[in-house]
């Protein structure tokens, strides 16, 4: 009665998935993925994403994020690596240093800290990080 068929065609492929952390939930840790990541909670810890990052109105990171994009409309304390475009919009609020490709700042939005702006910055970002890791 419950056969399973072989393929059905509505499997989504590798690294398209969407990660939720939901309003109420607070999790303490890392978090990495291939897929995007949605938080409408609280993050306390690094994220290093592949794809799209969306801090939500009422979601709040306390810690570093790097990713290809991001969209922030809630609170993030920590250093921003953005490969590509970084979006703060609403009442987006961000305290720390943003390393972007291109930055979208609403006038509602605030920010505190330093902003390091073009693809090749992000890119000199990353190998100095890689460097200084190697050398220890």
């Amino acid at each position: 009665m419950f056969k399973q068929s072989k393929s059905m065609g509505t499997e989504a492929p590798a690294g398209s998935s969407t990660t939720i952390i939901g309003a109420g939930t607070t999790i303490k840790g890392d978090l990495e993925s291939n897929g995007d990541i949605r938080i409408d909670g609280t993050l306390i810890g690094n994220i290093t994403a592949k794809a799209k990052v969306i801090i939500g109105p009422d979601g709040t990171l306390v810690g570093d994020l790097h990713g290809n994009q991001a969209d922030v409309l809630g609170k993030v304390s920590g250093k921003l690596k953005i490969d590509d475009l970084l979006q703060v919009r609403g009442k987006g609020n961000i305290q720390g240093d943003i390393y972007a490709g291109k930055l979208h700042l609403e006038p509602s939005a605030t920010f505190n800290g330093q902003c390091f702006m073009g693809a090749n910055i992000v890119e000199l970002n990353a190998e100095l990080t890689n460097s200084a890791a190697a050398g220890q």
